[in-house]
């Protein structure tokens, strides 16, 4: 089952002005100026894949609202479509889940795309529960790096909820 992942960064940056990401439904809707460049994503909790510079906040790529998965990706036009060269969850905004990955695969999940078979660059993010700061965990080191308290094994950073599709 999807969750829906709450915006969990900064507050100052839910104020962002910039306009939502641009919408990709299908291979001839990826951007050209994101052709061959790390870039920022979100999965808004409608399915749709929205891309935006890599530069941008997540927050401003969603348009404030909650998503289905977040991070970065690299693709380049290949003949017949796209292919996804790298994809990860990295962003400290949403802090998504690993298993976020099957609500990425959904919103590519369309003709002409190659995906690789799982993120390329999984990141786990844990809160602290002693000091409550949101630490990425490295090497399978669940420590934080703030207070030096043991971080749960299990996801924890905010509480997102399931969704149906």
């Amino acid at each position: 089952m999807p969750f829906a992942y709450p915006y969990v960064g900064p507050v100052s940056l839910l104020s962002t002005t910039s306009p939502p990401g641009s919408r990709v439904v299908s291979a001839a809707d990826f951007p050209q100026w994101a052709n061959d460049e790390l870039v920022t994503f979100v999965v808004g909790l409608d399915g749709v894949l929205r891309l935006a510079p890599r530069r941008s906040e997540h927050v401003a790529c969603a348009g404030a609202l909650e998503v289905l998965a977040a991070g970065e990706l690299h693709a380049v036009r290949a003949p017949g479509g796209l292919r996804v060269i790298t994809v990860s969850n990295q962003s400290t905004g949403f802090c998504p889940a690993v298993d976020c990955w099957s609500e990425v695969v959904s919103a590519l999940s369309f003709d002409g795309v190659v995906l690789p078979t799982a993120f390329t660059h999984a990141i786990e993010f844990r809160r602290c529960p002693r000091c409550r700061e949101t630490n990425l965990v490295k090497e399978s080191w669940f420590v934080c790096v703030f207070c030096e308290s043991p971080l749960p094994l299990e996801w924890n950073v905010s509480a997102r909820r399931a969704v149906q599709k």
